[in-house]
């Protein structure tokens, strides 16, 4: 039995939204009748011939918004369409519209060969231990500093680095598992503004503590981010189901309150650095997405309560406009 997540009343055969990956009752299985996001997108010009990727083109020619078909086809205005890279139905980039959250998974894959296997082969090892990576070239590439907070460039690259093996291993795990909730809730433009304004700013901060302190700080990770897309579920969709190390079953709302709870800790007993772990990036990150998910709660009403996996298939992508497996 489950319970619906726009009424509460118990069901014995529920309906779950490809949309939302909610659960609803009979009366409130239809998009239209639990408030869900998905119906942004439909009948909408610009959701269906514009993907998201290229604003660019505000009004379209005659008797129409948005992006223009004629020439090139659908979704080939704009900047990515001049250099061949449609974004509309059947472009090479349409797959990605409700997919970032994979695209920004394999991106740190990539990086995270350029940062141990590309960059040693031609010479920009990782600094040994005890050397500051801020006057490395590894660092100077890979991470955001204390040293050198101008580089704007680590500002972004920073975000998708990672300290190791382990290290990218748990992001991946999270992002892989809640980013995609996240992504349908909100879309994916505003998902893609979530977790790259807040993976910078996460970092920026914690560069900023030690800034104050005097401190020698390098920050690389995407955990600030995915703390961010945790604050969001624990405002959004309180009730979802997760396992903690893939055991202790408890809802994102407490794996998140436990989160917050350690890393304030931490931040205070430590000043910030414990072990390697940036605990002010995380606290930045939590408090943009617990501020972003009270601001959105009330328009995409209640998230779902279990994980409902799977890639997209967003305008243009597999499956047609707006689908979800």
């Amino acid at each position: 039995m489950a319970t619906c997540d726009a009424c509460g009343s118990d069901e014995n055969m529920p309906y779950n939204c490809r949309h939302c990956g909610g659960t609803y009752c009979s009366e409130h299985r239809l998009p239209e009748n639990h408030n869900c996001p998905g119906l942004e997108s439909w009948n909408d010009p610009d959701g269906v011939f514009d993907s998201g990727f290229d604003d660019s083109v505000e009004g379209g020619g005659q008797g129409g918004r948005g992006g223009r078909i004629g020439q090139g086809g659908a979704g080939s205005g704009g900047l990515l369409g001049r250099f061949g890279l449609n974004t509309g139905p059947g472009g090479p980039l349409s797959y990605f519209r409700n997919n970032l959250s994979y695209l920004f998974l394999a991106i740190a894959v990539i990086v995270f060969g350029l940062q141990y296997v590309l960059a040693p082969i031609v010479g920009i090892r990782l600094p040994p231990p005890g050397v500051n990576p801020g006057t490395t070239a590894w660092g100077q590439i890979f991470t955001l500093t204390t040293v050198h907070p101008e580089y704007v460039w680590t500002w972004l690259i920073s975000v998708f680095s990672h300290g190791g093996p382990s290290h990218l291993l748990f992001n991946a795990i999270a992002l892989y598992f809640f980013g995609p909730i996240v992504e349908r809730q909100v879309g994916s433009r505003k998902f893609a503004a979530l977790f790259l304004v807040s993976g910078i700013l996460a970092g920026l901060g914690q560069v900023g503590v030690g800034l104050v302190t005097g401190e020698a700080v390098a920050v690389l990770g995407a955990s600030g981010a995915l703390m961010a897309i945790m604050g969001v579920l624990a405002v959004t969709s309180p009730d979802l189901k997760v396992l903690l190390f893939f055991i202790v079953p408890m809802s994102i709302r407490t794996l998140t309150v436990l989160f917050a709870a350690f890393s304030i800790f931490a931040f205070v007993a430590n000043g910030g650095i414990l072990d390697g772990v940036a605990h002010f990036a995380h606290l930045v990150g939590l408090v943009i997405g617990l501020w972003y998910g009270n601001r959105i709660k009330d328009r995409i009403g209640r998230g779902p309560k279990q994980l409902n996996l799977g890639p997209g298939r967003g305008p243009g992508g597999p499956g047609g406009p707006g689908r979800f497996p």
